[in-house]
């Protein structure tokens, strides 16, 4: 792939790898070697010296007569994770917060004009699409983007808006630049953001930043329903109280967190 001004320390090798597991998208779990090297800008043999690489260390795999990722690539995601510390933070906040409203619970950040998950506690239920650690969704159709994306300066949430998603998701709501800047103004004058069938069809939720110790937003948290059983009025009324009080205490403990040294043992 084309890339800009590079440093004497950038590794072509190491870009290149990452290049290659970035183009297995959602709709795109096995690759033939040529697409694979036409979708990262690479000669065939240099897309084949990788992907067997990846598939000695165990992160990819020959399928179908193409090539697939393991789930063993998750561990690149996860090791972000847990390098933050957010998930041993939260986890038991996710975790009172689904037993108490029966439905999953989230968190995500924000990567340009997308949301990536970092965190889930999930109830068993049938829903539209697949969510785990590490799955993309465009912000702004989504309750916990539109949290992440106000909390930016409005004129930076433009720009981050004008960037493509990488999500590989058509969404059902696709607003003007104007309707975009009032929904923005609308959630940062509320504090939280809920969304309704805007990203895919039955899908419901609501979502409350995560701040740390200086008030910033670091994240955001939300309760997921499905549209058939959990009413809008329900999640505002019901889930939302609940869900401001989790990360409330998510945002204290993370705080504590941060303030405390943190030696690793040799």
């Amino acid at each position: 792939m084309a890339r800009g001004d590079t440093g004497p320390d950038f590794i072509e090798a190491l870009a290149r790898g990452l290049d290659v597991i970035r183009v297995f998208r959602p709709g795109r779990p096995v690759m033939s070697l040529t697409e694979v090297a036409t979708a990262a800008g690479l000669a065939r043999p240099t897309a084949r010296r990788i992907l067997l690489t990846l598939q000695e260390l165990g992160y990819a795999r020959v399928e179908q007569g193409g090539f697939a990722l393991t789930p063993r690539i998750l561990e690149l995601g996860v090791t972000y994770v847990r390098s933050m510390g957010l998930w041993e933070v939260a986890r038991p906040h996710l975790e009172r917060l689904v037993t108490q409203t029966r439905e999953s619970s989230s968190i995500a950040q924000l990567d340009g004009s997308d949301i990536v998950y970092v965190a889930r506690v999930a109830v068993p239920k049938i829903v539209a699409l697949s969510v785990q650690i590490g799955t993309r969704f465009p912000a702004l159709q989504t309750s916990l983007g539109k949290v992440l994306l106000a909390a930016l300066p409005p004129a930076e949430a433009e720009r981050v808006l004008a960037e493509p998603s990488r999500s590989g998701i058509e969404p059902r709501w696709r607003p003007e630049a104007s309707e975009c800047e009032a929904v923005l103004r609308t959630v940062r004058a509320k504090g939280w953001a809920v969304t309704d069938q805007q990203l895919a069809l039955g899908i419901r939720s609501v979502a409350a930043p995560l701040r740390d110790g200086l008030g910033n937003v670091i994240a955001a948290v939300n309760v997921n329903a499905h549209a058939a059983e959990t009413s809008v009025e329900k999640l505002t009324e019901e889930h939302l109280p609940l869900l401001l009080q989790t990360a409330s205490a998510i945002s204290a403990d993370w705080a504590l967190y941060e303030g405390v040294p943190h030696v690793t043992a040799s």
